[in-house]
């Protein structure tokens, strides 16, 4: 197998899943079978890519489907940033699908054949968004990827269910079609050109106070990235089984905002091009009041999943911000950010999710006295926890860490104190969530437990999450070694 046959397989073998995962629809565990096998065929063919990339090699499959623009076409390309996303949404596929065998088992959910065909579909999404070789591209599969996840947002056909798939809906669509396609016709007419590029593609073709209101387009119209105001999709989402919210917030969806935004800032704009017009500093503003804001909310949530919601809209915007510090190592933090984050979040998501099928407690009022019958699943939620606040010895600590040294070099003190209070935001709207479960002798929940005893759920509901807690922690001594590989975005051609 050769690196361009691996690009299509990437997307491919997810969409053959989905094919498979159809056919055998009455067949429940082959079903759930065809997913799992799919997954970690989909994963290796992954990391023979990834092996390639950090042997120096740039992948590419150009002008594969000739575009309604005269001179457009699909094509695919590989760099260390877009390797780097395909790694850990095809590995979370593997560790989300174990787990919503047992959640969508435990839950009895229905429909749960279009979910699993759903979700495929969404990850070959993801994979076509990594591997995008220009916005045209990247744009296609981002759209793929939002009609593809609204039927798992809307699962359960309830009508907030269905209330808050059209919000999700409607945000994401309009914000992408109205701005972000704006915006990618507007780079092609002063660039003649939307390929991903080292140094970008705008340096001398633009005017710089013309710069940041292009800049806006994109930011607003990525709005899978969930900058303030666009950000409202994301708690609505929360709706959708946990399973879902796992792949929003976790595997693909918010991931594909945030690694646009990096994309878009490091191949379309260039840093340096960012730091010498200063067309960022406004998005590093933002940004950094979306950290505060949403954190704020957050400490409002008694709804254990909305609380998470929201501290991802404060999480997230670490990569925006990151990225509008204008310098290198401002950006490989928004990379790192991406992969810390990833697996602490969906340890959070997956152990709320335990919850609810162990206790159907939904309420972090709730929570008092559950860690003593579900040790594994709070412990593996304080690890989640304490890496996404940043604490030592856990993967999220880099994060803030680089972070700050970016802001620090700046001379950006407020950026610094960002980061600071988002860490002390974060311990306060999750110390509840913990503190709760370890150290409050046990309540029945208000209008929120069933009448039985909780325990810890099913394995397939406490395993994934005790998998990914780990990985929170090697993650933190491994770090060297994703760092090294990131640098290579600075020295690799996309």
């Amino acid at each position: 197998m050769n690196d361009t046959s691996a690009l299509y397989l990437a997307i491919l073998l997810p969409l053959l899943g989905a094919v498979l995962i159809a056919a055998l629809r009455n067949h429940p565990n082959l079903r759930e079978a065809a997913t799992l096998v799919t997954s970690v065929v989909l994963f290796a063919n992954v990391c023979w890519l990834v092996a390639s990339v950090a042997n120096g090699a740039t992948p590419r499959a150009e002008n594969i489907l000739p575009m309604p623009v005269s001179g457009l076409f699909l094509s695919l390309e590989l760099e260390p940033l877009g390797a780097m996303f395909a790694a850990i949404a095809s590995g979370l596929w593997i560790i989300n699908s174990l787990y919503s065998i047992g959640y969508m088992r435990a839950n009895k959910e229905k429909h749960q054949t279009r979910f699993y065909i759903c979700f495929a579909i969404a990850i070959a999404a993801a994979m076509g968004i990594a591997l995008s070789g220009d916005l045209i591209t990247l744009f296609v599969f981002y759209e793929v990827l939002t009609l593809a996840t609204y039927p798992l947002v809307a699962h359960k056909q309830t009508a907030e269910a269905k209330a808050g798939a059209r919000t999700y809906l409607l945000i994401l669509l309009s914000t992408s079609v109205f701005l972000l396609l704006f915006a990618i016709a507007w780079t092609y007419d002063i660039a003649g050109t939307v390929a991903f590029a080292q140094g970008g593609i705008l340096s001398g073709r633009i005017e710089s106070w013309l710069a940041p209101v292009l800049l806006a387009c994109f930011a607003f119209g990525i709005g899978k990235a969930a900058l303030l105001p666009v950000h409202l999709w994301l708690p609505a989402a929360m709706v959708a089984p946990t399973p879902v919210s796992a792949l929003l917030h976790a595997v693909a969806v918010v991931k594909a905002g945030v690694f646009t935004m990096l994309k878009v800032g490091v191949y379309i704009f260039g840093i340096d091009f960012l730091e010498q017009t200063g067309a960022s500093q406004w998005l590093a503003w933002l940004a950094g009041a979306s950290i505060l804001y949403a954190s704020v909310r957050a400490l409002a949530q008694d709804n254990l999943k909305a609380r998470l919601a929201y501290s991802t809209v404060s999480q997230l915007s670490y990569v925006t911000l990151a990225m509008a510090l204008a310098t290198p190592l401002g950006a490989l933090a928004g990379a790192l950010q991406i992969a810390m984050h990833a697996f602490g979040k969906i340890t959070l998501f997956m152990c709320a999710g335990a919850i609810y099928v162990a206790s159907h407690r939904t309420q972090v009022s709730g929570l008092n006295g559950l860690a003593r019958a579900m040790p594994v699943t709070f412990t593996a939620f304080a690890v989640g926890a304490l890496s996404i606040i940043g604490a030592p010895l856990l993967g999220g600590f880099w994060v803030k860490w680089e972070i700050i040294f970016a802001a620090n070099a700046l001379e950006q003190l407020v950026f610094i104190i960002v980061m600071i209070a988002s860490s002390m935001l974060s311990l306060a709207y999750f110390a509840p969530v913990i503190g709760r479960g370890f150290f409050l002798p046990p309540a029945q929940a208000s209008g929120d437990a069933d009448a039985s005893a909780p325990k810890e759920a099913p394995l397939l509901c406490v395993l994934p999450p005790s998998i990914s807690a780990i990985i929170c922690i090697i993650l933190f001594f491994q770090v060297d070694a994703l760092w090294r590989f990131l640098e290579l975005i600075f020295e690799s051609t996309p």
